[in-house]
């Protein structure tokens, strides 16, 4: 079903650009787009502000008195803008919490509200949007990603004297699959026998792995997997450089079982979970431990029970991949004498064979759909290589500032710590924001970039994303594209809106440092209020199922970092 959405959104952006760019009420020139092309650091790289500290969002006595679901449960006539969003905000949770909300009009770039517009703020995966829009300036909608396969010597009678060079510039689409591919194009040459190493080249990138300010807790959790110009996508959501945990019960009392995919054996299985009494409890951990490739289970999982999967990063992508290749190679007659290694291609290598990926212009679906935090610092450091040669987050970032200010955002107000959102150093506004999606409209970009946010109340994963389960059965629902954002003590929502006259609305809420779980329904109310003109009372939050297995405990995510939208 995603790979078939995919197809299609691709066509919507090759043949239909301007028909979202008129329902985004933007005039815009001819955009360039492509076809899917197959789918399925030593100092803190960060851009100087001023101080990161922000005020308080001061409150009156008459904001703070409705608590949620007191006496705001039945929509009223339309009001006054300003009186129904500091109501909503007047909530019990955000009472000594930062709160920042913009409101615009989006033709004519007019606050229609605005409290907290210049506090600066944890923006979580609203950051993405900076991402977004810069490599959409810096590397075009139509750039793609190349991954080559070399000969480091000579070739003859089906042996190759010499390396066998893997050679990748960053591609986060790249599955198992695909390294099958490439391994039988490299025997459709004729070559059966390698005489030297297999080489895996990710001198694209540099080789800094995890971005300043991650925290180390989460490295072994899909959404912070280590960038690297070579890696593996485990899953048809490009989750990059992580691999699959298949665990199965063995037999009451036994181990369990566990199998990996794609099969590696560049990770380690340490299993230590046994079997428990049909019905019992499932205990089960899955943990890489730090700084190796070893994944431990530990706990019990019970006899008849269903497979558990599971996604944990590995150590060290560019090995990874190349062993994928390596098993690929042999499964297609193909032999290499030598051990893998890492290592740059010999400037006489010739090309055996190359696959190239979707364009950015697809890419962008998954990148902001589902909010992948890896694909958003391989973007940062492809900006970076291009623009200064240096495939690193030391590059990439002030390319990034220097872009979004050519869309009116005051880059000097912006602290940009990675690409993705997931640093706690990050630091934006909601009037920042509120510029950058303003000056996308104008862009011939932007109908793929409007394309590519979620959609709130759309289940569909690739349609809807992380606003698939919010404001369903409302006026929101397939109304509004915004970017979602979710870390602990900080949740941001920022996009676009039609109003009942039919007017385009841009907003940006973010909200940091309150009390309890994050308050989206709060978000969702201010959205459903923008679409709908009423006030209406406290949203249902939508009911999901939790999986603690995807995700460190006690973190809050994105959904689709934790599998619950």
């Amino acid at each position: 079903m995603r790979r078939s959405m995919l197809a299609g959104l691709a066509i919507a952006v090759t043949a239909g650009l301007t028909t979202a760019a008129t329902a985004a009420g933007t005039p815009v020139a001819a955009s360039a787009t492509g076809a899917p092309g197959g789918h399925p650091m030593t100092a803190s790289a960060k851009v100087p502000v001023t101080a990161l500290a922000a005020p308080h969002v001061a409150r009156t006595p008459a904001q703070r008195t409705p608590a949620q679901g007191t006496g705001l449960g039945a929509p009223r006539p339309d009001g006054d803008l300003r009186t129904d969003l500091d109501a909503i905000l007047s909530d019990a949770r955000l009472t000594g919490a930062r709160a920042g909300v913009v409101v615009r009009d989006a033709r004519t770039g007019k606050d229609l509200y605005a409290r907290g517009a210049d506090a600066q703020m944890m923006p979580a995966s609203n950051q993405k949007l900076q991402t977004a829009a810069a490599a959409f300036g810096v590397l075009g909608p139509g750039y793609t990603f190349r991954t080559s396969v070399l000969a480091g010597g000579p070739r003859r009678a089906g042996t190759l004297t010499g390396d066998l060079v893997l050679k990748g510039t960053g591609d986060p689409t790249l599955r198992a699959a695909d390294y099958d591919g490439l391994a039988a194009a490299v025997a459709a040459k004729g070559i059966t026998r390698v005489t030297g190493r297999l080489v895996a080249d990710d001198t694209w990138f540099d080789d800094r792995r995890l971005a300043p300010g991650w925290d180390p807790a989460d490295e072994p959790y899909s959404y912070a997997s280590q960038v690297s110009a070579l890696t593996v996508s485990a899953d048809s959501d490009f989750n990059v450089g992580s691999v699959r945990v298949d665990v199965s019960p063995g037999t009451q009392g036994g181990p369990v079982d566990v199998a990996l995919a794609p099969a590696t054996g560049h990770v380690t299985i340490d299993d230590r979970a046994t079997t428990g009494a049909p019905g019992s409890a499932s205990t089960l951990s899955i943990t890489r431990l730090p700084g190796t490739n070893v994944i431990r289970l530990t706990g019990s999982h019970p006899a008849g029970g269903a497979t558990v999967r599971t996604l944990r990063t590995v150590d060290n992508p560019s090995l990874y991949a190349a062993d994928v290749f390596r098993r690929a190679l042999t499964a297609h007659g193909v032999s290499v004498a030598g051990p893998t290694a890492r290592a740059a291609a010999p400037r006489t290598a010739t090309t055996i064979t190359t696959r190239t990926s979707m364009p950015l212009s697809s890419l962008a679906v998954p990148f902001l759909k589902l909010s992948n935090n890896n694909i958003a610092e391989i973007l940062v450091k492809a900006m970076g290589r291009k623009s200064g040669g240096e495939g690193s987050w030391r590059a990439g970032l002030p390319v990034v500032a220097k872009y979004v200010k050519t869309l009116g955002v005051e880059a000097s107000r912006l602290n940009l710590a990675d690409g993705s959102g997931l640093s706690r150093s990050n630091r934006a506004t909601p009037a920042l924001a509120g510029q950058l999606l303003r000056g996308a409209r104008s862009k011939t970009w932007f109908p793929a970039f409007y394309n590519a946010l979620p959609i709130a109340g759309q289940a569909d994963p690739w349609v809807g994303g992380t606003l698939a389960t919010r404001m369903s059965g409302t006026p929101a629902a397939g109304n509004v594209r915004a970017k979602t954002g979710t870390l602990t003590g900080a949740t941001a929502l920022s996009g676009y809106v039609k109003n009942p006259a039919g007017r385009r609305l841009i907003f940006s809420i973010m909200l940091n440092d309150y009390a309890g779980a994050a308050p989206k329904d709060l978000e969702d109310r201010i959205a459903i209020r923008l679409a709908t003109g009423k006030l209406v009372g406290p949203a249902a939050t939508p009911r999901t199922t939790g999986r603690p297995l995807h995700v460190r405990p006690g973190a809050e995510l994105e959904c689709s970092w934790t599998g619950t939208c």
